[in-house]
């Protein structure tokens, strides 16, 4: 309806503009908006304050001569001019309820597929494979793929990706901490790293090694503490690397086997849990393909060709302050080893060459610093940076008992997303991570998650749609006739029931405003205050009167409420239930 309105003011600024009253020049789209408070109408408009200046007239001047020429039109019942200028419109009550109807035609569709045929690509998560996805991947987890779900809900054809970080010292300490597990159980006494990865999934994959493997790894443990710094806390970080060192020297090609089974192993529970979790990716991205394929090497060519890149001190730079970042980059160390950095630079190129209109990253709030760098890179190798869209998430603090809990990966302390979803439930878990904005911090309380009350606001929507289908079903031997009951909408008169066709009618608006902005918290604002809305009707309301007209009528509105809280939950990622 705001699409229809505004074309009526349109039409007013075109005889405005031919009148030359208004420049053609100076001519802004016109803005219309929802009105907070019922009184002062449905709709209102901005647009003779937004022109009054160019027009050098008052504004309220401006907006007497804009209603003059509005055309008339059944779906506006009155206007009237408000403050400095503003322009308040009051819907026919045929108008208030067209929502209704077209939410009823148009069921599982209503609010979406508004195509708009952009490519976009939408990577997430992205968890180095190093331990099972724990509370704070969850928030990444829920918000990328409610993105997925209302890019596809506007039109887009959306690719979701995981990038598994398949290479790096990360997974080699991976490697060499599953490798000295399976030492114990060749009979070695080890002393295990400090900054090994901890916890009972890499004792259990020491004991797989074992299990597939046997004797035929065992070398010494004092082998690989032959020639490495002691183990302390100045010293961990060189003590791994010595370790990983020495174990590469000493099994050779045997190295790939704690390494593939690691990485493997992780990597099909990571696979499963965001399976389970409603998080589905279209490619698994592997890091190590990068370097295979030479995409790397041909990235750094690239930047050297293009006049980006420099030696000092042995290494390769990548003269990324010329792009607004605060400090160069290094892409090649002095060794000849290419930086996590490179990577990510081919990793763009590679993206940009599959063709993608937007590409859109969702990384964890700790990496803020790597925004500037990333766009750089883009940049230097010749891509739009403005393509590129990277949003930030927030990690979830998760509390019980009033307790906060720890959610550290290496040490082995942390609460996984599958134990998450164990005590809280799948629909619990995807609603309140994205409940709040996403780049906001969030306090993750499971008492809150788990209550049977208003104050969970997962519940009070589900449980508005459970009211809905009960009603239906009590139904018995007087079926519903939606055919007479959108006949009768306008027998709706009370405040709560104007107020309700309003809403769905702002539901289309809502999807395309979190699309658009990529704000999936404004799904859940919208569902929390459409069940609010329909709560107060039913508690005052008798649905099922002895009046068949009215009767139908009011159980139109509530089905067209059931089918927005139902498309509105199934973007989120969350289950619409029949009953609760």
């Amino acid at each position: 309806m705001k699409e229809a309105v505004a074309a009526l003011f349109e039409q007013a600024l075109d005889q405005l503009t031919t009148q030359g009253i208004i420049d053609a020049a100076d001519r802004k789209p016109v803005q219309i908006e929802n009105t907070r408070d019922p009184a002062r109408g449905d709709l209102a408009t901005n647009v003779a304050m937004m022109h009054a200046k160019a027009a050098k007239m008052a504004p309220r001047e401006l907006a007497e001569r804009l209603l003059a020429q509005l055309p008339q039109s059944d779906n506006i019942s009155a206007t009237e001019i408000a403050g400095p200028g503003f322009i308040n419109i009051r819907l026919a009550k045929d108008a208030t309820f067209e929502p209704v109807i077209k939410c009823l035609a148009e069921q599982e569709h209503f609010g979406l597929h508004q195509a708009t045929e952009e490519r976009v690509q939408v990577e997430y998560v992205s968890a180095n494979p190093t331990g099972p996805l724990h509370v704070g991947h969850g928030r990444g987890a829920a918000y990328g793929a409610t993105l997925v779900n209302l890019l596809k809900a506007r039109g887009h054809q959306v690719e979701a990706e995981y990038y598994v970080n398949d290479a790096g010292r990360q997974m080699n300490i991976l490697a060499v901490s599953v490798f000295i597990r399976y030492l114990e159980h060749t009979g070695e006494s080890v002393t295990f790293p400090s900054a090994g990865y901890q916890g009972d999934y890499i004792a259990d994959l020491g004991a797989t090694l074992f299990q597939h493997t046997g004797n035929s790894l065992q070398i010494s443990f004092d082998m690989l503490l032959d020639g490495i710094p002691m183990d302390s806390e100045d010293t961990k970080d060189a003590h791994i690397d010595g370790l990983i060192q020495n174990a590469k020297a000493s099994l050779g090609d045997k190295w790939q086997h704690p390494f593939d089974l690691a990485l493997t192993a992780i990597l099909d529970d990571i696979k499963n849990d965001l399976s389970e979790f409603g998080a589905d990716f279209d490619e698994w991205f592997s890091e190590k393909s990068l370097v295979t394929s030479g995409e790397i090497d041909r990235a750094i060519a690239t930047l050297e060709e293009r006049g980006h890149l420099y030696e000092q001190g042995g290494a390769t730079w990548f003269r990324s302050t010329d792009f607004g970042d605060d400090k160069d980059r290094v892409v090649r160390r002095d060794n000849g080893e290419t930086t996590y950095f490179a990577s990510d630079i081919a990793y763009i190129a590679n993206k940009f060459s599959r063709g993608f209109d937007r590409i859109i990253y969702v990384w964890g709030a700790d990496h803020h610093g790597y925004i500037v760098r990333i766009k750089a890179a883009a940049q230097a190798l010749g891509f739009d940076p403005e393509r590129l869209t990277i949003r930030l998430v927030q990690f979830a603090i998760l509390y019980k008992d009033g307790e906060r809990l720890q959610m550290s990966t290496r040490s082995g302390s942390f609460v996984t997303l599958r134990e998450l979803r164990d005590d809280v439930g799948r629909d619990a878990c995807r609603y309140f991570y994205v409940m709040r904005k996403a780049d906001q911090h969030l306090d993750f309380d499971l008492s809150l998650a788990t209550s049977q009350s208003k104050d969970n606001p997962v519940y009070y929507i589900q449980y508005a749609h459970a009211r809905i289908c009960r009603v239906f079903e009590g139904l018995e031997g007087q079926p519903f006739d939606q055919q007479r009951g959108l006949d009768h909408l306008t027998s709706l008169v009370t405040q709560e029931e104007l107020d309700l066709a309003k809403a769905i009618g702002r539901f289309p608006e809502i999807v395309s405003k979190a699309a658009d902005s990529l704000e999936a918290h404004l799904i859940c604002y919208y569902l929390q205050d459409l069940a609010a809305d329909f709560h107060r009707w039913y508690n005052g309301t008798r649905l099922l009167v002895d009046e068949m007209d009215v009767r139908d009528a009011r159980l139109a509105l509530a089905k067209a409420v059931q089918t927005v809280i139902r498309n509105g939950l199934d973007l989120l990622g969350v289950s619409a239930p029949r009953s609760m």
